[in-house]
């Protein structure tokens, strides 16, 4: 088609001359000529020169953009999938890397580098996952790896104490207002399951309400209407989770203060807790009405029961005390993990210091971990949260992701596309519906296939979204405004083509 509204231009061209400049201008925007062939256009032709002499005239969708077409390739990420397929189950380590909700391609990447990546086959690309969370002041910070360098001299695991946790668990103390006690693990996942322990040891109560979308990790009392790779892959639940695994796990819709008052009600004296999410990440970006998380606090502390948050994804991301100290509301215990350990393998669980004495060797609960508190992720953690409690950080990171969510939503309804979405701080997500989106049932309504197609363009314009769009994206410290403003302008070109 390209080809043929070229020879019609000559056509028109060769017939009328340059009579037809104002014409031409506008025509060469539908075909992608540059400024520069515009101009060459307007100029008047020697008489003396061949007819067609003016086919030298440069097509450019716009040249750069033809350049940057040939140039993305994903050859040897397809290499290396297809020999990853061999031998780890689907191609990857955790289900939502291949995929499977967006179609193409998955990536391999080679190096990380403040807000970019680069694949192994050369394509960079400005990143909104930041390692799905913990990148929060940039990929490869120059202090944290030369801290790094300096732990890793004196060993990279001890299997015993070591004074790093110590200034670690200082800092996790001051910073977020429920944690009077930390127990340091190594994923999210762990956090969850010994959160959930501990509540159930400390009421001598076993039910717990979860919220629908909510991901609190793949252990399996959570495994129940979760968010992330369960809702990414549409899996209801997960085969091998036993029934009297999930029995006790009570499920109430985000934002909906009745039914958790229902569960109270129809369960009296049997509810440990409620886990939450304070703000859902696992859904795609879903804040709580300014109402709901006010409700939780009140009905949990009316019927004895415990509140955790879990703060894998907002803890020190939302603010420095994390979505607690954001919103005005202290549970009674957190999870934690991600920007704690700095882009290493780790995760916390802490509260009020009479719950947390129930945690082994302390009291009875038994929990244990080889690498837990091991000094990297201490290390790397350390000087992660020093960097952020420079002044303005939060304020830095609340203005570039507010100018990235309003351009891209202005893109998405300048171009005709039903869209809405949001951000705190350094946190965001949009959904390819009208909204409002208060829920995962609401998140549900999006246009998935619409997004599919708008993720893989924004691939080929050089973004990294997450792929799917059940998972919220983050900004860093380290994009800068020309990001933004590139990313913006991606989106809006490939949300004029979907």
């Amino acid at each position: 088609m390209a080809a043929l509204s070229y020879n019609i231009f000559i056509i028109i061209l060769t017939r009328h001359r340059l009579r037809m400049a104002s014409t031409i201008t506008g025509v060469s925007v539908g075909l992608g000529l540059s400024c520069s062939t515009t101009r060459k256009l307007t100029q008047k032709r020697n008489p003396s020169s061949s007819r067609l002499s003016f086919c030298s005239i440069k097509m450019a969708v716009s040249v750069e953009e033809e350049k940057k077409k040939k140039s993305f390739t994903l050859e040897k990420s397809e290499e290396a999938f297809s020999a990853a397929k061999e031998m780890m189950p689907g191609g990857v380590n955790s289900p939502v890397r291949a995929f499977k909700s967006v179609g193409g391609q998955p990536i391999v990447f080679d190096s990380v580098k403040g807000s970019h990546m680069r694949d192994i086959d050369g394509n960079d690309y400005i990143d909104y996952v930041g390692s799905w969370g913990p990148a929060i002041i940039g990929h490869a910070d120059d202090e944290v790896l030369a801290a790094l360098s300096e732990t890793m001299k004196k060993g990279t695991s001890f299997g015993a104490p070591c004074l790093l946790e110590n200034v670690l668990a200082e800092m996790v103390i001051k910073a977020v207002p429920s944690i009077e006690m930390v127990r340091f693990v190594n994923s999210g996942t762990e956090a969850c399951m010994g959160v959930l322990r501990l509540a159930r040891a400390y009421t001598g109560r076993e039910k717990i309400i979860k919220f629908e979308g909510c991901y609190h990790g793949h252990a399996d009392p959570f495994l129940v209407k979760a968010g992330s790779g369960v809702a990414t892959l549409g899996l209801p639940d997960s085969p091998g989770v036993p029934k009297a695994a999930t029995y006790e796990t009570l499920t109430a819709p985000y934002n909906d203060i009745a039914a958790v008052e229902n569960l109270f009600e129809n369960n009296k004296g049997e509810i440990c807790g409620i886990i939450l999410e304070p703000v859902v990440g696992n859904a795609g970006f879903i804040p709580p009405k300014p109402e709901f998380i006010n409700a939780i606090r009140r009905i949990t502390e009316e019927n004895n029961a415990l509140l955790i948050f879990d703060e894998v994804m907002t803890g020190f991301r939302l603010s420095y005390g994390g979505a607690q100290e954001y919103f005005g509301i202290t549970p009674d215990l957190t999870t934690l993990g991600k920007i704690i350990g700095g882009g290493l393998p780790v995760g916390a669980y802490g509260g009020r210091r009479e719950i947390m004495e129930m945690v082994a060797p302390a009291g009875p609960m038994y929990q244990a971990g080889t690498l837990s508190g091991n000094p990297l992720a201490m290390t790397a953690g350390i000087h992660t949260l020093k960097r952020l409690q420079k002044p303005g950080s939060y304020e830095y990171l609340d203005k570039i992701t507010s100018e990235l969510v309003q351009g891209i939503i202005d893109a998405g309804k300048k171009t005709g596309h039903a869209i809405c979405g949001g951000y705190i701080r350094g946190m965001f997500g949009f959904f390819f519906t009208e909204g409002p989106v208060y829920n995962f049932a609401d998140a549900k309504k999006s246009d998935t296939a619409k997004f599919a197609r708008f993720y893989q363009g924004m691939l080929r314009e050089g973004v990294y979204f997450a792929p799917s769009q059940f998972e919220a994206g983050f900004t860093s410290l380290a994009h800068t405004a020309e990001d933004i403003q590139k990313t913006i302008a991606a989106a809006e070109n490939v949300l004029r083509q979907i």
